[in-house]
């Protein structure tokens, strides 16, 4: 990569890998996101600010982004600063900032001091006002859905998040567990016993799927104390192709088929789930298989806090 101002060449990778001995905790972060940062650095060296709580905000993100920011120094660059999109915003940019300053003080380069911290997340103003009685670091507030959606027609949250690279299971860690991602390519089968659907079920490609009369071990994706067996009457698919690079014929259908069988499903289901107040929630499951994979590759991928 050519310096920002001498044009001298240098290998930012082998710039980042010394820091990364340099600065203290860095060495153990989370390697595939170093990787992603030192990417999104070369395409956008002046403009480059990380998102750091894909996998642990304090212990890897902000290291990963703070090695690269000195990379980018030493090629003439500046880096921009880090954004916050999940946990205690608070806690985390006065962390960020204390963190900050330390490395500005061990490289003697003041502008460290003054990396941007923005925070997303959900932000209202009720967020904003806690966030004042509680004191924090942030300089910029990423506010989309409570922004644009009115209260009473409260938004879909909908994210596209990446599960599979060449056949590999990825997943992204956050510090709130509802924002981690189940890894892998994926089909779901809804299963549906006498009174109605029972639950939904997911299970990775290619995998055994489930039949009618036979028991179904099926876990929490997250609890690992949670878990039934179902034996379902009916098993219906829920996954069906509607693009492999162009329209699949026949697969997409008209908004009134849609409507109808949108009205149909939310039929199938059991009062309680339908209650206004306090309703049953409905489950989804994962099969065990998919089950183990999840959490050996979420420990993997998890950077080990060193105490001391």
């Amino acid at each position: 990569m050519k310096h920002a101002i001498t044009g001298e060449v240098k290998d930012i990778i082998e710039l980042v890998l010394r820091y990364r001995q340099l600065v203290p905790g860095a060495s153990t972060t989370n390697e595939s996101e170093l990787a992603a940062f030192i990417a999104y650095s070369i395409s956008f060296p002046s403009g480059f600010l990380a998102l750091v709580d894909t996998y642990n905000t304090l212990k890897s993100g902000i290291l990963n982004f703070e090695v690269v920011a000195l990379a980018l120094h030493e090629l003439g660059y500046k880096a921009v600063g880090i954004r916050l999109d999940s946990g205690d915003l608070a806690y985390f940019s006065t962390i960020a900032r204390s963190m900050f300053k330390d490395l500005s003080n061990q490289f003697n380069v003041p502008y460290f001091e003054q990396f941007k911290i923005c925070a997303s997340s959900d932000i209202d103003e009720d967020v904003l006002h806690s966030l004042s009685s509680q004191g924090h670091e942030i300089d910029i507030f990423g506010i989309g859905t409570n922004l644009v959606t009115c209260k009473g027609s409260p938004a879909l949250g909908c994210v596209y998040k990446l599960v599979s690279i060449n056949g590999q299971p990825r997943l992204k860690l956050s510090n709130n567990i509802s924002k981690v991602t189940i890894p892998g390519r994926k089909e779901a089968y809804r299963l549906i016993g006498h009174q109605g659907p029972v639950l939904d079920l997911l299970i990775e490609v290619g995998a055994e799927s489930p039949k009618v009369g036979e028991s179904i071990y099926c876990r929490h994706p997250f609890d690992e104390k949670k878990r039934c067996i179902v034996k379902p009457s009916t098993v219906e698919k829920l996954h069906h192709l509607v693009w492999d690079g162009k329209i699949v014929e026949g697969a997409l259908k008209s908004l009134d088929a849609i409507k109808d069988y949108c009205k149909s499903q939310i039929d199938s289901l059991r009062p309680d789930y339908k209650y206004h107040t306090n309703p049953t929630v409905y489950k989804i499951s994962i099969s065990s298989n998919l089950y183990e994979i999840f959490h050996q590759l979420w420990l993997k991928e998890s950077p080990v806090e060193e105490i001391i």
